[in-house]
């Protein structure tokens, strides 16, 4: 039987630290911190809830960063 994988680390990084950065800015900086995938997501996006190790999740309004999220 194979063994089961082990997910790589999330980088130590508080998702916090984007809130009020412009998008470009906190995605520029997301991927610079270790993170293997960043979205940008408009307020009120219907989006399913999978947990996805390495995701950094920002809702985005009038540009800058609302609300950040790990998943």
């Amino acid at each position: 039987m194979a063994p089961i994988p082990t997910p790589p680390a999330e980088p130590q990084d508080s998702p916090d630290a984007y809130v009020g950065l412009t998008a470009d800015r906190a995605e520029h900086l997301a991927r610079e911190r270790g993170w293997s995938a960043v979205r940008a997501l408009a307020p009120e996006t219907v989006i399913t809830m999978e947990y996805r190790v390495g995701r950094l999740n920002f809702e985005v309004k009038d540009g800058r960063v609302a609300r950040a999220w790990k998943g």
